[in-house]
């Protein structure tokens, strides 16, 4: 193996990183000239913009997550565009999307879904492609996020679907058959506490939800009821240990807890709601 990829993994090692082998091929990969599968054991660095390797990896040496590196990040079936403006997407919020398909099975439906904070636009996008006669309205209160999601609505060439509004719910008029969020859950003290990557790189406002982290469950409990047709659905994300503070918040909100779904891990993270 080459003197560069060995020293390379070895400072990607000495910072303890996850998967430090996978982010040395991630890293080649989109500082290679051609568009070969990265092959550690006999690569030609002839193929590799050396500066531009080394300017990635220092970058990821100062613990900057790959997807803010390479501005990339995979949600559901499709790549998106992320920077330091919105979150990465995460795994476990594409069972909002499973949670979707699961309730409306017919793909056909023309649905008029509203998605709170879209940030990058990934989960509005999602739906978009997955019922193609779907309207959305994405919004969110940080402009430069809705610039991030300006950008992935023209690479997944969904404009004629999506309209993204920079507005703050209690200031919407419409009714809609599903509501979706991933809200911001985490403590202050649980932000404060979380790895230089998230803390370091993802903005904070997408992140914290006030002190207790709940601050979005209380609005949504006041203000949901009022935006959805009478058949509609609400289907979000929730943080470690929330599950039980989310269904008191929404005792008296009009709305009926369906389900609970649990991610990979076996914590609870998602709820369904459907207006009583």
């Amino acid at each position: 193996m080459n003197n560069l990829i060995k020293e390379s993994l070895t400072k990607l090692k000495q910072k303890n990183l996850s998967n430090p082998e996978l982010d040395l091929r991630i890293l080649l990969k989109y500082a290679s000239k051609k568009n070969n599968e990265i092959i550690l054991s006999n690569l030609n660095l002839d193929d590799i913009d050396v500066v531009k390797f080394r300017s990635y990896l220092e970058k990821r040496i100062n613990r900057q997550p790959i997807a803010k590196i390479i501005n990339n990040k995979p949600f559901w079936k499709n790549d998106f565009y992320v920077n330091n403006f919105v979150l990465d997407p995460r795994p476990e919020t594409e069972l909002i999307i499973e949670e979707v398909l699961n309730i409306y099975r017919n793909k056909n439906l023309k649905l008029k879904i509203l998605d709170i904070g879209t940030g990058s636009g990934c989960i509005a996008i999602s739906l978009a492609k997955e019922y193609k006669n779907a309207s959305i309205t994405a919004i969110d209160i940080s402009k430069e996020a809705l610039e991030v999601a300006e950008k992935n609505l023209k690479i997944h060439n969904c404009y004629n679907q999506i309209q993204l509004k920079m507005i703050d719910i209690k200031n919407i008029n419409s009714k809609f058959d599903l509501i979706v969020s991933n809200p911001p859950y985490l403590t202050e003290d649980q932000f404060n506490n979380t790895d230089p990557e998230v803390k370091n790189f993802e903005p904070k406002l997408a992140l914290v939800g006030g002190d207790d982290g709940l601050k979005f469950y209380r609005e949504y409990s006041n203000n949901l009821k009022n935006l959805m047709n009478k058949s509609a659905h609400f289907i979000c994300e929730i943080g470690i240990n929330q599950r039980q503070d989310c269904e008191q918040i929404f005792e008296n909100s009009g709305l009926y807890l369906n389900k609970i779904v649990n991610d990979l891990q076996g914590i609870e993270r998602i709820l369904s709601f459907s207006k009583i």
